[in-house]
């Protein structure tokens, strides 16, 4: 019991170190307010004027996967902090002192939560902003929140183990760039039934979409597409876990 309350408490004071550091930091926090709200303009402006996406409009149709792409794009933050933790000696200092091992990581990871939750609400604002109206409920807002907070943990964890494999700062990006593609080749911007071949089946199917489509179809009031809201939460909640309990041993494995 103690070594649990210790872990929660130790991730607090850790994540209110990380969240202290992004706003000593006003160059990139407000790159992170304004590059979302640039984008949402930009893609709702583009795809608008050049693609047709029958009962959507094109605000409502890429809303979700601008809000991934943009969590997506935040997890380098995490992994450069996570990196520089490693190679700047801080860590040392954290070793020598009575805290659990992984609330380094944890704080790291829910301070970027709360950046990409404030990223995920000044999207939805430009987009409400340029004309989107959701029809959903109180019920579907609720979904739609924790299908965001679970995806955001989850791929934050997987930016915290290419943090930690990295060798330099710069290095997380190669490492990371899958996360930079995948909300590209996804539902988020095309329909998956206007692509053909094994690029259709890989659209469909990969994780992504199916968050895409479960947002989507949360916030326009649309159905839902059998077991989508299954899968996304599937996929979230597997990789959170999964590379949760890699970051750890990595984590531990370089202390040693």
């Amino acid at each position: 019991m103690e070594s649990i309350t210790g872990l929660f408490t130790d991730s607090w004071v850790m994540f209110k170190r990380s969240l202290t550091m992004t706003f000593r930091n006003p160059d990139a926090f407000g790159a992170a307010i304004i590059v979302p709200a640039f984008l949402m303009w930009l893609f709702g402006s583009v795809f608008g004027a050049i693609m047709d996406f029958g009962d959507y409009s094109a605000i409502s149709f890429i809303m979700p996967g601008i809000i991934l792409q943009t969590v997506s794009q935040g997890v380098a933050s995490t992994a450069v902090g996570v990196n520089n933790d490693m190679a700047k000696g801080i860590i040392d200092r954290f070793r020598s002192m009575p805290i659990s091992r992984s609330a380094v990581l944890t704080g790291h990871v829910l301070a970027s939560v709360v950046r990409n939750i404030i990223t995920a609400a000044i999207i939805i604002g430009v987009a409400i902003i340029m004309g989107f109206r959701s029809q959903a409920g109180v019920v579907d807002w609720l979904l739609i929140t924790g299908v965001l907070i679970l995806f955001m943990l989850a791929i934050t964890w997987i930016g915290v183990v290419g943090g930690l494999l990295a060798k330099t700062p710069e290095g997380t990006t190669s490492i990371l760039f899958i996360l930079f593609l995948l909300p590209f080749l996804s539902t988020g911007f095309v329909p998956a039934e206007a692509l053909s071949g094994g690029l259709r089946w890989f659209v469909a199917n990969q994780p992504m979409s199916h968050i895409i489509d479960s947002i989507r179809a949360l916030m326009l009031g649309t159905p839902l597409a059998r077991n989508t809201l299954v899968l996304a939460l599937s996929w979230c909640i597997g990789i959170t876990v999964a590379f949760f309990a890699l970051s750890v041993q990595i984590y531990k494995r370089k202390l040693s």
